[in-house]
């Protein structure tokens, strides 16, 4: 029998107001795992209300005081770990090693934004004016309404409950409903730290709970991590009051691949960053350049590796990659690939469809794509990976650089000069020399161009979450 869980609201676990529910899949089988609310506008109305009467009660408490709760809820996260970890497996598909390895990250991303709401700071002050002190704050913003991913879900929700109550803002966030189960019992466990109204989850769609959220006339700020077209729909509903966005949206990673670089090591990072959390990953892997001299050789040693992923059940300890997240998705996954390799010059060296039930998408390695063919320029978001010879460095920053997406790149060279002008020429939020994928929680994660604006993580996301205030005094009396 599937689960039943609640959204949370002013402190406590409720449905939606008209008692609508909808069912959570699993995507390894296809099967039913859960019930939840399927909100509607008056459910975030009502979180919304909820929100806005606790404002000003949170806003006055002290850094220290916000930080001590934010603590005790990092210790009960890892209390549960394993708990979450299982959550996350089976409602996402991913591996259950590779869902037990984020758990203690997102413990971390709290302890973190615990720690950094006590040295939030503005300038010094000083007199501009002869007759004038000048002070600066960081002061909240209001009820913060965001709207969390299916990739991840834990650590993404984690990236936008912390920076925003942190800094005395109260939340109302979405998760998806694709993957709410383990934001719900996150809530559940902050149900009695934080003041009624602070922290809400409303559950549903995104054109509708999602909808009435970013264009609700009492949010200050909308957060939204989740494709470009997505953050497009978000930006003009947030245009009628003007709101302050904060968009984490898609990525096409390219990875430069040098005829001098450790060969071994660039494959094995491309099959962790290209097939990890089955490709659906926003800084996934997912274009790589390879120079001319070594290209034939690479691609079949890459092949052959890609060729050795272990897919399969999420619960099996061996697993390095599920299924995708839906029939829907796998689907989509299906077409840019047979789009692909068509009518060539592409083709497809390994991968493809898999078998069901559930949803599954193999491995897949397309080679000699062009750089101007919809593989190579459109984000993907699964296990697919495309290679594109290239002849000299200029030609591979050009051609990494042309795509309207700007979240993150890597470089895969044994020449310092060469690794330190990609990394200052590609234009990406994150450059890796020599690896892809790692981030920590000190350092901020966000895009240039169509990758959104604004940064997860780090002092800078918590900067986001506040607006710079001006008191003048006049001394002079």
């Amino acid at each position: 029998m599937a689960d039943v869980h609640l959204m949370y609201v002013a402190g406590e676990a409720t449905a939606a107001l008209d008692g609508a529910t909808e069912a959570v899949i699993d995507p390894a089988n296809g099967e039913q795992i859960a019930t939840v609310p399927q909100g509607s506008a008056a459910d975030v109305d009502r979180a919304v209300a909820a929100a806005e009467q606790a404002f000003d009660g949170w806003a006055a408490t002290t850094p220290g005081h916000r930080s001590a709760l934010l603590l005790k809820l990092a210790d009960r996260l890892e209390a549960h770990a394993e708990e979450f970890a299982q959550l996350e497996s089976r409602n996402v598909g991913k591996p259950i090693s590779v869902a037990r390895g984020e758990i203690p990250f997102g413990v971390d991303n709290m302890r973190f934004f615990a720690g950094a709401a006590r040295v939030l700071e503005g300038r010094a002050a000083g007199e501009y004016s002869p007759t004038h002190t000048s002070i600066i704050r960081r002061d909240p913003l209001g009820v913060v309404g965001s709207v969390a991913p299916w990739n991840f879900p834990l650590v993404m929700a984690i990236w936008k409950i912390c920076p925003a109550l942190m800094t005395g803002n109260t939340l109302v966030l979405k998760p998806s409903e694709q993957t709410p189960l383990s934001t719900l019992r996150l809530a559940e466990l902050a149900a009695d730290l934080f003041p009624p109204g602070v922290f809400n989850v409303v559950t549903g769609h995104g054109d509708t709970v999602g909808a009435a959220l970013v264009s609700h006339p009492r949010v200050r700020m909308s957060s939204l991590t989740g494709d470009t077209a997505t953050g497009k729909v978000v930006a003009r509903a947030a245009a009628d009051n003007l709101k302050r966005l904060h968009l984490e949206l898609g990525g096409k990673a390219p990875v430069l691949v040098f005829d001098d670089c450790d060969a071994e090591l660039a494959i094995a990072k491309i099959c962790e960053g290209g097939y990890g959390n089955s490709g659906q990953d926003c800084m996934a892997a997912s274009r790589v350049y390879v120079q001319d001299g070594i290209y034939d050789e690479f691609v079949t040693e890459l092949t052959r590796a890609v060729s050795k992923v272990a897919m399969g059940q999420p619960a099996d300890e061996s697993t390095e990659m599920g299924p995708v997240i839906s029939e829907r998705q796998r689907d989509r996954i299906a077409g840019f690939v047979d789009r692909a390799t068509a009518s060539g010059p592409a083709s497809l060296a390994v991968g493809g469809l898999g078998q069901g039930p559930g949803f599954w998408y193999r491995p897949s390695l397309v080679v000699d794509a062009d750089q101007d063919s919809e593989i190579v320029q459109k984000e993907v978001f699964g296990p697919v990976v495309s290679t594109t010879r290239f002849d000299t460095e200029e030609q591979a920053l050009a051609w990494g650089n042309d795509v309207e997406y700007g979240l993150a790149a890597s470089v895969f060279t044994k020449d310092v000069g060469r690794a330190m002008r990609a990394a200052r020429k590609l234009q990406f939020g994150t450059v890796w020399i020599n690896d892809h994928l790692p981030i920590v929680s000190e350092m901020p994660h966000g895009g240039f161009k169509q990758s959104g604006h604004g940064n997860d993580m780090s002092i800078y996301a918590v900067e986001e979450y506040t607006e710079i205030k001006h008191i003048m005094v006049n001394i002079d009396t």
